[in-house]
């Protein structure tokens, strides 16, 4: 039988998608199957926006149908005519059979939109009593003094114990930010024995989005890509009027609602979004179902501003835009990120994880994997610089690190260049130190150093200055001098822009003889180390020794136990021939430097990854058949096997995660994506949370 965990408010939209966000990112990290339950939807129980959100982010497998049994319209009629227990029976019944199935069920509480609003904090706790599992109530502080805050907590936690729930604590949400201290303080106070987590009130949560306006609307997507549609609506205005009229109003932020055959409106909004020097609206709803001609569309493309086109008159279009209000929805990055940012900052999660009853899966998937990493760079938080300021992946990935709360950023190029760039995409990197080389009062002492690490190479004070004006050398310079903890480039330079910076300045580990790479492999049952794949072309067997000793160290530092494997095309002593002996002797000399380390070698791959294999092949060796770090003899090897491995595996190749270095420098392939980039840095940030703190130069 599953454990549980139901998730109710005490009112309506008091945050509760925030509060499934954070306890299914505490869940993802340890349970490998999870399922949802909502008991009641809303409208005719086709789809459920929660529901929606939760399974896009944790790529859950839920049938809706199965997920959700019952609509308001099905219970109102059971509450109507006084039969609230067929509404418990059908939950209960569902709930029974929906939890064979998963490690883990999540229970979600309805959302106050049903006829007895008023009711439905007893509704709930009944539904959690009878189906028995522990709630996590949610609490909403929006709009209250502090003073009334500690009587709305106990309200709650009166009514839910007089139904029998059991209470795992209170999430107190959307607090005043000013005061989130003080009402933290009175409710410790009132009862300082009940877990309690209060979390500030975020605008940017409830922030309406042009995809918000999209769905609701029901309108079509005439120009704007997906993250385009994410740009956050300030507010909207009618285009009823002439140009010269609306163009002052067409301010950061705005939507414009006009007809479909205001071209000129159109070509005014295009002609907005494209110059750096203007304010940015959030997008254009074209109405009546009149669709701009063909040049005038592809202005609007060109612009990169979000374009709906809607059915409805102007008039009904504002009408229905003024009653939205934002969501965290599927897809919605940014809010997501600064949601589970906010609950990591405030939520005692170990606490939380504690009275929650759950078994600790020993599979480690790729979705326990990716979400361990942002938890464990978010709980050492380090300071990364990305010298690629102006791209714009690098500027969606760090306003979501920024938000999630992940890492502290320093971005490098001109400073109004990037801002500009960022308000054209409507992104928000405030939080972010910018930082242009060729202007930057650190210049003269970074090239001093870069001249003083130099001078063997007869690099002058001059030389260096021209030097370390390039963000690769200037970004590896702050990580050498400690002013940040590591670097992540490659988006738009190539590997050796990011590499050579870091051999000139950073150098390597003491005791190890190159940089080198791993694959961090994730596969639906667990997570390999593959290396080296991506660097090193033919490695001496001390070379492949300290790859796989470096490689070692890279698994254990994200919780990978490591036993290393030298892969071969023989095992044990069944082969002979030179590449061979290379990794025979390669495998020695590791024994004889890492003692710590369980290595086995040579070993074929099927005999490293195969129990059944390794105990033929390698009877009695710990390693053979459980293999979580595998070197391979060369680079042909290696990037063969990975890319073979990720293809028909079906895994996700996290990396090349470089290693050997001082201080961590990552890079990024050019045709990296916005996840990408974000895995990446939060690598780095992990790395960084090992090494020893620079001092400042």
């Amino acid at each position: 039988m599953s454990e549980s965990l139901y998730i109710t408010s005490a009112s309506p939209r008091a945050g509760k998608a925030v509060a499934a966000l954070g306890v299914l990112e505490l869940l993802a990290r340890r349970v490998d199957r999870i399922g949802l339950f909502r008991p009641l939807i809303d409208g005719d129980g086709t789809r459920d926006a929660l529901v929606e959100l939760l399974v896009d982010r944790y790529d859950l497998d839920v049938d809706l149908a199965t997920a959700c049994p019952m609509t308001y319209a099905d219970a109102a009629r059971h509450l109507e005519s006084g039969h609230q227990d067929a509404v418990v029976t059908a939950a209960v019944e569902a709930f029974t059979s929906l939890r064979q199935k998963y490690d883990f069920v999540l229970v979600l509480g309805t959302d106050y939109t049903g006829p007895a609003a008023s009711t439905e904090l007893d509704l709930n706790a009944t539904l959690a009593a009878n189906l028995g599992t522990p709630v996590l109530s949610v609490v909403s502080a929006w709009d209250s003094e502090p003073d009334d805050v500690p009587a709305a907590v106990a309200q709650a936690r009166h009514v839910l114990a007089d139904h029998g729930c059991t209470l795992v604590g209170t999430l107190v949400n959307r607090a005043d930010p000013v005061r989130r201290d003080e009402i933290e303080a009175l409710l410790v106070a009132s009862a300082p024995d009940e877990p309690v987590w209060v979390l500030p009130d975020l605008p940017v949560l409830s922030a309406l989005t042009v995809d918000e306006v999209a769905t609701a609307l029901d309108g079509t997507v005439l120009a704007g890509e997906p993250a385009d549609l994410q740009r956050e609506v300030d507010r909207f205005v009618a285009g009823s009027a002439h140009v010269p009229n609306v163009l002052p109003l067409l301010d950061t932020g705005v939507l414009l609602v006009a007809a479909g055959d205001r071209a000129d409106l159109a070509v005014a909004m295009a002609a907005f979004a494209s110059s750096p020097d203007l304010p940015t609206p959030a997008g254009l709803v074209v109405t009546l179902g009149l669709i701009p001609d063909p040049l005038t569309q592809q202005l609007l493309r060109a612009s990169r501003l979000p374009v709906v086109a809607v059915e409805l008159d102007t008039y009904a279009a504002l009408h229905e835009i003024e009653g939205l209000r934002g969501e965290i929805r599927a897809g919605s990055r940014r809010k997501i990120a600064a949601a589970l940012g906010e609950f990591s900052a405030h939520v005692d999660t170990e606490r939380l994880a504690s009275r929650i009853r759950f078994s600790t899966s020993e599979t480690v998937t790729p979705l326990m994997f990716a979400v361990d990493v942002l938890e464990r760079a978010r709980a050492d938080r380090k300071r990364i610089v990305l010298p690629e300021g102006t791209d714009e992946r690098i500027l969606r990935a760090a306003e979501e690190l920024l938000h999630g709360r992940v890492v502290d950023l320093v971005l490098l190029g001109d400073p109004g260049v990037i801002a500009a760039k960022a308000a054209a995409i409507g992104v928000d990197i405030s939080a972010a130190e910018i930082i242009d080389p060729a202007r930057s009062p650190l210049l003269p002492s970074l090239a001093a150093r870069y001249a003083e690490l130099r001078a063997h190479k007869g690099v002058t004070l001059g030389r260096a200055h021209d030097r370390v004006i390039d963000p690769s050398y200037f970004g590896t310079l702050l990580v050498e001098t400690g002013r940040v903890d590591g670097m992540v480039s490659g988006a738009t330079h190539t590997t050796a822009e990011t590499i050579r910076p870091a051999l000139e300045v950073i150098k390597t580990v003491p005791g190890v003889s190159l940089v080198s790479s791993t694959f961090l492999m994730c596969l639906p049952d667990r997570v390999l180390a593959f290396a080296d794949c991506a660097v090193n072309v033919d490695p001496s067997a001390e070379q492949l020794a300290d790859i796989a000793s470096s490689t070692a160290d890279t698994a254990a530092a994200f919780g990978i136990v490591p036993r290393v494997a030298m892969v071969s095309y023989s095992t044990g002593e069944s082969g002979s021939g030179i590449d061979v002996e290379k990794v025979r002797l390669a495998t020695s000399l590791l024994v004889e430097r890492r003692p710590d380390l369980p290595v086995a070698g040579p070993i074929q791959y099927d005999a490293a990854v195969d129990p059944a294999v390794g105990a033929s092949k390698m009877p009695g060796n710990d390693v053979a058949g459980h293999a979580t770090v595998l070197v391979f003899p060369d680079l042909n090897t290696g990037n063969a096997t990975y890319k073979a491995v990720q293809r028909s595996a079906e895994a996700v190749a996290v990396g090349p995660v470089l290693q050997g270095l001082r201080r961590p420098v990552n890079d990024l392939s050019r045709g990296c994506t916005v996840p990408d980039i974000v895995n990446t840095v939060a690598i780095t940030a992990i790395q960084a949370q090992s090494v020893a703190p620079a001092s400042r130069g």
